[in-house]
């Protein structure tokens, strides 16, 4: 950043001035984080005057809400995406049918890149999908199943984002969000990630169980009231 735009960003009320020593004027780490804070949101898309807006209602120091910004930003987990080829694809999908490459565009389930490879964000799903193809699923049926298990998944991190919201950033802002409440606000957020994966495998795994024991007694109650070698009826569906 030039001399030019930091005096600029000085007149526009959006860095506070520097400490002077007779001509020289020094900038410290908070002035650091102010203009880090600053490139970042114009990145992103902000104009100056909303930056402005925005760093007058945040409250507390620039470093604490860049620290937040980047919490908010950080991966869920550690897991490390995946770049591949076009030809990758059709050798792991088995199929050049263009309909399947855009259906997993749309499900985020990859990313194109600017150079035309791929990325493919989960390998964990990946893998997953790979696993359902040898036990005999069509990749498009993969590709379904895949699709409703996301709107699920939305749907519960609703749910946890929501309970941040009701119990730590709206009193927050209520309290017109005090300088010293913002390191509370960035431990709770980072509490609630790996809370909300811990209780979502919980309660998945009960919920696993209980299907599949109801799945089982259904399968056992068929096979003792039809003979072996009789044809199945069909289920009603």
């Amino acid at each position: 950043m030039t001399v030019r735009n930091i005096r600029a960003h000085q007149s526009r009320g959006l860095l506070p001035p520097p400490q002077l020593r007779g001509r020289t004027g020094y900038y410290g780490p908070e002035h650091i984080a102010r203009l880090e804070l600053i490139q970042e949101l114009q990145t992103e898309g902000f104009n100056l005057d909303l930056i402005k807006r925005l760093l007058e209602g945040a409250g507390g120091s620039s470093s604490e809400v860049l620290r937040f910004k980047h919490a908010l930003a950080r991966p869920f987990d550690s897991e490390e995406p995946e770049i591949m080829g076009i030809a990758d694809l059709i050798a792991e999908w088995g199929t050049t049918d263009p309909k399947m490459l855009m259906k997993s565009l749309s499900l985020g389930l990859l990313r194109q890149l600017p150079d035309g490879r791929f990325e493919v964000p989960s390998p964990r799903l990946a893998k997953a999908g790979r696993e359902l193809q040898r036990l005999g699923v069509p990749l498009e049926r993969s590709l379904e199943f895949t699709a409703t298990v996301r709107e699920h998944a939305d749907r519960l991190a609703q749910i946890y984002v929501d309970l941040f919201l009701e119990t730590v950033w709206t009193p927050f802002e209520e309290a017109g969000r005090p300088a010293e409440g913002w390191q509370a606000v960035q431990d709770a957020l980072d509490r609630l990630q790996p809370l909300a994966f811990e209780s979502l495998l919980g309660v998945f795994g009960m919920a696993m169980r209980a299907a599949t024991d109801r799945a089982g007694a259904e399968a056992f109650k068929r096979m003792a009231e039809q003979p072996a070698g009789a044809a199945a009826a069909p289920s009603p569906s």
